[in-house]
């Protein structure tokens, strides 16, 4: 017993070594800061952080040539609109919110796993569906939210173009574009991750929490490990770590900054968080806190930075919970392999009878 709990705790500080090009973590960083730079410049600060969201498009750039990346960027920044789109028209009422939300999930997840897209596969899509949809419902604003979210799409794609030029990206091998054919399993899947998202939003709403998109937002964080060990690891290292981060966060907001202050922040962490993710997510979370703390005053510009951080300590570790459920039954059941069994053999038998 005592060697099973050391190897999960050797597994929570381990340090991977796997390392990332610190020219990639400048590129992140440049695309989210350049937006907030504009609107501490304009006093648009919170406008101008829809386009930042719209920037991190840059973090599913693929180690490939560059039309290939900038098919990818393009595609991934249509499918942010997308999301953006729905989720903001679904806003006006919390039953259609979480129905919209899980369908977006849904696809998200269906159309990332068919086409193997790697880390972080389908969850900003979910975060900007959540984003979307607990903004306040406003017509009047609607357009205009959606242009800066494509703006920040746009920009990524630039940058992503002349980065993929200094770095030599048309030397590499050409691209093989490879499909899961494991459709039954990815419904599947993408089936049960949506209702768990859905379901945490409903829930947090149905709870009345203020900041009930971060619920969802954990949830889906949580479902992202591939195996139960990792689903774990990623619950216990988002909680610690946002614990961790709040403090950080409290301490920056305490000396009253600027947004020029902010920006440069939100530059800062978004740096150390592209070192830290492949290295060990725990420590990565410590800083993403405080960034989306930062985005956040989107829909939090009234609300004090210490209620508003002990509302995220509770809205995350809700989320985490049913994340943990969601994982239990997809790895430590065999629920959904009798799902797929059967789709399979259903299939096979359609197959032969057509035939």
């Amino acid at each position: 017993m005592f060697n099973v709990l050391l190897t999960q705790l050797k597994g929570l500080f381990a340090w991977s070594d796997v390392k990332r090009p610190w020219h990639l973590a400048v590129l992140a960083a440049v695309c989210v800061g350049i937006p907030a730079l504009i609107g501490a410049a304009t006093d648009q600060f919170a406008l101008a952080t829809l386009s930042s969201l719209g920037a991190m498009v840059i973090l599913y750039l693929p180690k490939t040539r560059t039309a290939h990346r900038m098919v990818t960027l393009a595609m991934c920044s249509f499918g942010f609109m997308i999301c953006f789109t729905i989720g903001s028209l679904s806003s006006f009422n919390p039953y259609v919110a979480a129905l919209a939300l899980g369908l977006l999930s849904f696809g998200a997840i269906v159309i990332t796993r068919y086409y193997c897209l790697p880390p972080p596969g389908s969850f900003f899509f979910i975060l900007v569906s959540a984003l979307a949809i607990y903004l306040p419902f406003d017509l009047g604003k609607w357009s205009s939210n959606i242009g800066m979210v494509a703006l920040g799409g746009m920009l990524s794609c630039g940058l992503a173009f002349i980065y993929s030029l200094m770095t030599g990206a048309n030397d590499l091998p050409a691209t093989k574009i490879e499909t899961d054919t494991q459709v039954n399993a990815i419904i599947l899947e993408g089936a049960l991750v949506a209702f768990f998202i859905a379901f945490s939003y409903l829930l947090a709403v149905l709870l009345a929490l203020p900041n009930a998109l971060w619920v969802p937002i954990s949830c889906a964080a949580i479902l992202q490990g591939a195996t139960y060990r990792m689903i774990w690891h990623r619950n216990i290292h988002r909680i610690v770590g946002t614990a961790l981060g709040m403090g950080v966060a409290y301490l920056l907001f305490s000396f009253h900054p600027n947004y020029w202050v902010l920006a440069l922040s939100m530059i800062f962490f978004q740096f150390v968080v592209e070192i830290l993710i492949v290295k060990n997510y725990g420590a990565a979370v410590i800083f993403i806190t405080p960034l989306t703390v930062i985005m956040a005053e989107i829909t939090s510009a009234n609300m004090s930075t210490m209620v508003l951080l002990e509302h995220r300590l509770v809205d995350i570790s809700i989320g985490s919970a049913i994340g943990i459920i969601g994982g239990t039954i997809f790895h430590r059941t065999s629920l959904l392999k009798n799902i797929e069994s059967r789709m399979n053999a259903r299939s096979s038998l359609s197959g032969r009878k057509s035939s």
